[in-house]
């Protein structure tokens, strides 16, 4: 039998739960125009009030609610599931900041101080206490609003983009070795402008949980599928990839594909996720792949930049931004190769904040060339996102070995 050599594009617009769809609908007063994920099937997902203010939609694909099995809302945990790993563990927020056994032990691991250690937002902990960070040389640690996680934040004229690295492990091997239930470390890398902005910049380092298994991205790997990781996907399913793709550079975006940012201060990662993404398709179709190319993308804007702000108008304008991109990235497929849309959590807009929600989530799955059922590819009940793994896995002609290690049953 011929081996089975087709591209899939699994793209996770991160933190778009339906719920988290029908709220910034309800919430946004002016049109919607998501024309492309309505011609996808997105309206079938939604509640009928809803699915009546988008556009018309053609049947020609699959569009279903997917459970999420696994115990937390949380960005490495729905991204791992996709990929074959239910994580049952659940995780803590620390809105009091970390135990002070623990941080006296980090300062000690690291060597040096460490200041603030509260909960707080990203931003708001940095300008808080960036000024006491760079006549001290304290890193500023804070717990996460919303992830199970520790947060350390160093200007990089302060301590080098290295040490900075070596932190974040130190902090999360600490973690674990005291039993303290987080997810990740992460260093948060950013410089001083010189009006005095502070811009976070793309050297950050996520320290992570260990895979608990095999996931999808080992299988393809392992057969010779060509596995690509688009932005911070590599960070949350850190397994080994034939190429990682990190765009930071505005120089790096073709102007003829008119990528546009929406963030008033161009603090958008997704033009650079999309080129990104965009790239490796277009090699895909150009160069020498034995058995097909698989690339893993996340489009992060809608959870990091307007989610967590509870920025219904951004969120909005954000993923009117990703449907207007959807044709660049169908343009790069062939017959036969796969586009599949869903997410890894919904974002629930709170009064103080916006907070990961365990909510059902979207998935679209467009196959060239084919109907909704996409020519024989079966798809499971929705209970789980592992599914997503092994609708992929089919494509592949892979699914018995990726059931075997723990993704969708028979």
């Amino acid at each position: 039998m011929t081996p089975k050599k087709p591209t899939v594009l699994l793209l996770v617009v991160d933190a778009v739960g339906v719920a988290t769809i029908e709220y910034l609908l309800d919430r946004h007063r002016r049109a919607v125009k998501l024309p492309n994920f309505s011609r996808l099937g997105l309206p079938r997902i939604l509640d009928r009030r809803f699915a009546g203010r988008l556009g018309a939609e053609r049947r020609r694909t699959l569009a279903m609610r997917l459970e999420q099995a696994s115990a937390s809302a949380d960005s490495v945990i729905g991204h791992r599931e996709m990929v074959g790993i239910v994580d049952p563990s659940t995780y803590e927020l620390f809105p009091k900041g970390f135990y002070q056994e623990f941080i006296l032990a980090l300062e000690k691991r690291i060597g040096r101080k460490t200041i603030f250690n509260k909960m707080a937002g990203g931003m708001e902990a940095i300008e808080l206490n960036a000024d006491e960070h760079e006549q001290t040389g304290c890193p500023i640690v804070y717990a996460s609003k919303c992830d199970p996680l520790i947060q350390i934040a160093m200007n990089e004229a302060v301590i080098s983009v290295k040490e900075q690295h070596a932190i974040a492990d130190a902090a999360f091997a600490l973690a674990r070795e005291m039993g303290i239930p987080i997810t990740r470390a992460i260093a948060r890398s950013y410089v001083r402008a010189p009006d005095g902005e502070i811009i976070r910049t793309a050297n950050r380092h996520d320290a992570v949980l260990p895979l608990a298994g095999k996931t999808l991205v080992d299988i393809l790997h392992g057969l010779c599928v060509w596995t690509v990781a688009v932005g911070k996907t590599s960070d949350l399913v850190n397994t080994t990839y034939h190429e990682r793709i990190k765009l930071t550079n505005p120089a790096f975006l073709d102007p003829s594909l008119g990528l546009r940012f929406v963030h008033p201060k161009k603090k958008d990662t997704n033009p650079y996720n999309v080129q990104g993404t965009i790239n490796a398709l277009a090699c895909a179709a150009r160069l020498h792949r034995p058995r097909g190319t698989f690339v893993f993308s996340n489009l992060v804007d809608a959870d990091s930049l307007y989610g967590h702000t509870r920025d219904v108008a951004g969120a909005v304008r954000s993923l009117e931004e990703v449907d207007r991109c959807l044709p660049l990235f169908e343009k790069n497929l062939r017959k036969g190769d796969l586009l599949v849309i869903t997410a890894d959590h919904g974002m629930q807009h709170r009064e103080d904040y916006g907070y990961h929600n365990k909510e059902p989530l979207p998935l679209i799955v467009e196959r060239v060339g084919f109907g909704a059922d996409l020519g024989g590819l079966k798809p499971g009940p929705g209970k789980s996102l592992c599914e997503i793994g092994d609708l992929i896995a089919q494509a592949f002609g892979c699914e018995k070995e990726y059931r075997r290690n723990g993704g969708a049953g028979d």
